[in-house]
């Protein structure tokens, strides 16, 4: 069985020749021919170089792995009750799924309220995000869930001004943060900002926590779409060489002459912004989180990505020490706005494999009576099925599903609704639904109601997230309820069980033919 697609793909604009002819191990055509013009990977490199490396065209797409995977959570199975309730009274009548409570509170108290337990992934100076912002910050917010803004958001903005190699202003921060802020409802959900290497060194934290009423800060080591620093793509010049003088690694170099000449003859269109790895030991990240609650920080969470495992350990064991209120744990296979395509799909530890011993190393510090953190847990996460057993695969400990491109997706498809409809021109697949917001968007009449008047200042983007946030609760209720627990805390690992042998010897948990064993026959002998 071949796990990935090699030399072709959607993502790298790439295909083969001979599409049904092609060999398995090296992805080539079985028959390369002498005056092929190079459509596939190996051939558009010939002439693009290290332009293949990353998913095109950049600043208007989010990319995943394409790699199928030998376990996923496809392979588990959520098993149902007709008996009982968790959480509720066992009474048909009280026993609806529209009361299941899926409110979730992380932290230290008073913590962070979430109406939701879904959280936005972090996103940051990529086009795909900025363009976004508006949506997805607010949908956020109406939500009353959390939204990270991500790396490297002040060392792109053009307009930042430094003293002394310190932000002390930056326009987009600002205005990331505002944009949460002002659709705020009554104290739930929260703006984080996250912080690199090159955010440490321009003090990014610091600057949001002093200037900008920011509370939540968020440690980054990594993601699970890449375990290299992050990339964007420069096509101005000018803006390239003010990168390479905040301390980013630029390519090639924009203060070389032949890379001048050749960038203004057209030879190449783009530049490569990118940024370091991180050098992690207990005493420094001990130290930057006693730094930051000094600094005012209320809340601190940790972002790790698809590392081996001992370093999954190391993030599990310093969050534990530093006592932190969230760590969010990253699979392999990711989404991300610019991440090296084949580094995406093979490197890092999938998501049944990495959630699993997650969950067993934070048994291990339970046992010896460690602090344990609020945890969430990232990679590919898009319908309420996948949700579900998320939850059960990671409790009790998982109080939180990170998602990035889901969410991102459903901002993106409203605002290209919202823009058409303003153009005249919804086509006849959204047109049947009806022409304006209130008639396409389900949600918009509950939405206007609860705003008034500003409901025609919200972003369509954000009833775009609203609307599929709502849909996501609302089937995860209805799965919650089949299954008896009315509460994110009362799911276990009893309510799924594995489907192939392979899933349950790397989750522990049981196939669903040893399921209920014991308590089936007794129920027969009684």
């Amino acid at each position: 069985m071949t796990y990935t697609r090699l030399n072709s793909s959607a993502a790298t604009l790439t295909k083969n020749r001979t599409e049904d002819s092609v060999s398995p191990f090296s992805g080539m055509c079985t028959t390369c021919v002498d005056g092929c013009i190079g459509m596939c990977e190996i051939g558009k490199s010939a002439y693009r170089g290290a332009e293949m490396i990353y998913p095109q065209p950049f600043g208007i797409i989010t990319t995943a792995s394409q790699k199928d995977y030998p376990v996923d959570l496809s392979h588990f199975t959520i098993l149902g009750r007709a008996t009982g309730a968790f959480g509720m009274e066992a009474d048909s009548n009280r026993a609806l799924f529209p009361n299941v409570d899926l409110e979730m509170t992380i932290g230290k108290a008073p913590g962070i309220r979430y109406k939701l337990p879904f959280t936005l992934g972090a996103m940051g100076s990529t086009n795909v995000a900025k363009n976004n912002w508006p949506g997805i910050a607010a949908g956020a917010a109406i939500t009353g869930t959390v939204i990270a803004i991500g790396e490297n958001v002040v060392g792109m903005d053009m307009e930042s001004r430094f003293e002394s190699g310190k932000v002390i202003s930056s326009t987009d921060l600002e205005w990331r943060v505002k944009c949460f802020r002002e659709w705020q409802q009554d104290g739930y959900g929260d703006v984080a900002v996250q912080s690199n290497v090159e955010d440490t060194m321009l003090g990014v934290q610091e600057y949001a926590l002093a200037k900008l009423g920011v509370e939540t800060v968020e440690l980054k080591w990594g993601q699970g779409a890449k375990d290299i620093g992050g990339e964007v793509k420069i096509r101005d010049l000018a803006k390239a060489q003010e990168l390479q003088k905040r301390g980013y690694v630029v390519l090639p170099n924009p203060s070389n002459h032949v890379v001048i000449e050749a960038f203004k003859r057209g030879s190449f269109h783009e530049f490569e912004r990118h940024s370091r790895v991180g050098m992690v030991t207990k005493e420094s990240f001990l130290a930057r989180v006693e730094q930051l609650r000094k600094l005012g920080a209320k809340h601190i969470f940790l972002k790790t990505g698809a590392y081996r495992p001992a370093d999954l350990a190391r993030a599990v064991k310093f969050a534990s020490l530093a006592e932190l209120d969230l760590l969010t744990v990253d699979a392999a296979g990711g989404g991300t706005g610019m991440s090296p395509w084949r580094m995406m799909n093979e490197w890092g530890v999938p998501g049944i494999e990495l959630h699993s011993l997650l969950r067993q190393y934070l048994q291990q510090l339970e046992k010896k009576g460690a602090h344990i953190p609020s945890v969430a847990v990232a990679g590919g996460f898009t319908f309420e099925d996948q949700i579900f057993k998320g939850f059960a695969l990671g409790a009790p400990y998982v109080k939180l599903i990170a998602m990035a491109r889901a969410p991102l997706a459903a901002a993106m498809v409203a605002k290209t609704i919202g823009k058409s409809m303003e153009q005249q021109s919804l086509p006849i697949y959204i047109e049947r639904f009806g022409t304006t917001v209130d008639e396409v968007f389900v949600s918009a009449p509950e939405l206007r109601q609860k705003f008034g008047g500003r409901f025609n200042k919200l972003p369509v983007g954000a009833i775009g997230f609203y609307t599929y946030y709502q849909r996501l609760a609302q089937g995860l209720r209805q799965l919650m309820a089949g299954a008896r627990k009315f509460g994110i805390k009362y799911i276990d690992r009893t309510d799924i069980a594995a489907l192939t042998p392979e899933a349950s010897a790397i989750s522990g948990v049981p196939m669903v033919s040893d399921v209920d064993r014991e308590e089936a026959e007794a129920i027969l002998a009684g």
